[in-house]
């Protein structure tokens, strides 16, 4: 344990020294424990857990990090993954929601616009409007597509499924690592699209995005020692009607599946001493393996 210069002793940072290798409370040194601050990773035992929306904070992350048994590292108040703690942690999903939703009514609004905005090799069938697509170099379909439906029920699930997976995600890993999270996920959805299904297949939603939730979601609960029942019950619940169901671009579930848990477990598992460098490395790597797939498609249909 490191304490602070000059930093007071309290009746509860005393005790006999820990037993070397084992977890002890930082503030009880007598007390073996398995759980750990999730700001500032020091061990806190039950009597020390503080409620957070994510994981447990110990007593002086919880007091915004004034406490005399304060680590050197813990100066400002971190996320789960190292990102830093939001007033309103369910900020980026709330704009991600709004972006899906103003699409949504523009596109109701001009329906010509769908045909601009949805993923596909060339020209697709009808109702869509004749269109050059991305072998043609319309490479910015690969990110509007995400955010474009046409069913009402299609955008109210996916809303639904992004605002319960997407809150506790942002809380845990930061609004620049959760928003990364969501658009490289996306991208890989759209690109596994691309270079699988049909030519002609007119592909829309955040399906793959939503999907990339799920994947780090698993991360997330592996990585907080819960149980993970509920979230295998959830995604099996959802693939099966990815499979069973018509007209479901499996290949976007699929791509932003395993993007998802990749980034969400580099997200949430990096060592502390290089977090930044495995974080945002692992997403330019999904990143390089998307560009490789959208040029090998875009080879094969030129």
């Amino acid at each position: 344990m490191h304490q602070a210069p000059g930093g007071p002793q309290g009746p509860e940072d005393q005790g006999p020294p820990p037993a070397p290798g084992t977890p002890h409370c930082y503030r009880h040194p007598d007390r073996e424990t398995g759980i750990r601050c999730t700001r500032c990773e020091r061990p806190i035992c039950p009597e020390c857990m503080v409620n957070a929306s994510v994981g447990f904070h110990c007593p002086d992350c919880a007091r915004g990090g004034t406490g005399t048994g304060r680590a050197p590292d813990a100066s400002r108040p971190r996320t789960l993954a190292g990102g830093a703690v939001a007033a309103d942690p369910h900020l980026v999903t709330k704009i991600l929601i709004g972006i899906n939703v103003a699409v949504f009514i523009a596109v109701h609004a001009s329906s010509p616009l769908l045909g601009d905005l949805v993923l596909i090799g060339r020209r697709p069938p009808a109702p869509f409007t004749a269109t050059e697509g991305v072998a043609d170099g319309e490479w910015y379909r690969m990110v509007t597509s995400m955010f474009t439906h046409w069913e009402i029920w299609h955008i109210g699930f996916n809303m639904l499924a992004l605002w319960w997976l997407g809150g506790p995600l942002e809380a845990a890993l930061g609004r620049a690592r959760y928003l990364t999270l969501y658009l490289v996920s996306g991208l890989a959805g759209s690109a596994l699209t691309y270079l699988l299904a049909s030519p002609a297949q007119s592909t829309l939603g955040a399906s793959g995005a939503v999907f990339g939730l799920f994947g780090a979601t698993g991360a997330l609960v592996r990585r907080l020692n819960a149980d993970m029942r509920p979230v295998i019950g959830l995604l099996a619940v959802n693939l099966v009607f990815t499979f069973w169901a018509r007209d479901i671009a499996w290949q976007a579930h699929i791509g932003g599946l395993v993007a998802g848990a990749v980034i969400g477990y580099a997200m949430l598992h990096a060592p502390r001493e290089r977090r930044s460098l495995v974080q945002y490395g692992t997403c330019a790597l999904v990143l390089v393996a998307v560009a490789a797939l959208t040029l090998l498609r875009t080879a094969q249909l030129t």
